[in-house]
């Protein structure tokens, strides 16, 4: 049976270099996006099975009933990309406390969200793959030296995703990926790796065979200190 997997930010930069690797193994794809136009665009651009899903990262109440509507309307999902994420800039003393709010919304409680309408699913079915796309931003090995905003989320992102391991059953499996610095949107052009070199770790997770790993945070597929 053809698997099924929901990418959120799926519509630029990392999310659509997943998306597109992710289709290209013959996995049906549902590209999360906030513009739903635009990333119908997107995704009818993309070789395989793809179709963008309505996705707004930004408001708790309203997610859960897009999840909610996304399962109901296309059927079970199998593998979650938590990928979607804004990085704003600043200092403890510097950032917005607007910034510093949405970026838990975003980074943070939108993954815990999207975890608790879709993960139950995967534990009935005996199956499941997550993939919590963080940051060495968020690395407490690496001194949490990005703005703070950004890193604490990502820190938190990390221990929701190793607190989460503990209570999973067999062959639903999560873990954290830091993709690298990366030529995007975000990363900018001086970035050193192009958005498909840092899905390919990306990928690798939500491909996990059965007795892959789960709980750990990766760099480059190999294991990263948190």
């Amino acid at each position: 049976m053809t698997k099924q997997a929901l990418v959120t930010g799926g519509n630029r930069g990392l999310g659509l270099e997943v998306c597109k690797a992710l289709a290209a193994q013959g996995i049906k794809i549902l590209l999360g996006c906030r513009d739903i136009m635009k990333g119908r665009e997107i995704a009818a651009s993309i070789a395989g099975d793809v179709e963008a899903v309505y996705i707004d990262l930004a408001h708790s109440g309203k997610l859960r009933a897009q999840a909610k509507a996304v399962l109901r309307d296309h059927g079970p999902i199998d593998i979650l990309v938590n990928n979607g994420a804004i990085l704003k800039n600043g200092t403890i003393l510097e950032t917005k406390g607007k910034d510093f709010y949405d970026s838990v919304q975003v980074n943070l409680i939108a993954a815990f969200d999207l975890i608790q309408i879709i993960v139950p699913g995967m534990v009935d079915r005996g199956y499941g793959r997550i993939v919590n796309v963080t940051s060495d931003w968020g690395s407490f090995a690496d001194g949490l030296t990005g703005p703070v905003s950004y890193s604490v989320t990502k820190a938190a992102l990390n221990a929701l995703t190793m607190n989460m391991a503990h209570s999973m059953p067999d062959n639903v499996k999560v873990n954290s990926v830091h993709p690298g610095w990366l030529k995007t949107e975000m990363g900018g052009a001086a970035a050193p790796l192009t958005a498909a070199d840092g899905a390919e770790t990306v990928v690798w997770l939500a491909t996990l065979p059965d007795a892959g790993p789960n709980g750990g945070f990766f760099h480059l597929k190999t294991n990263k200190a948190w």
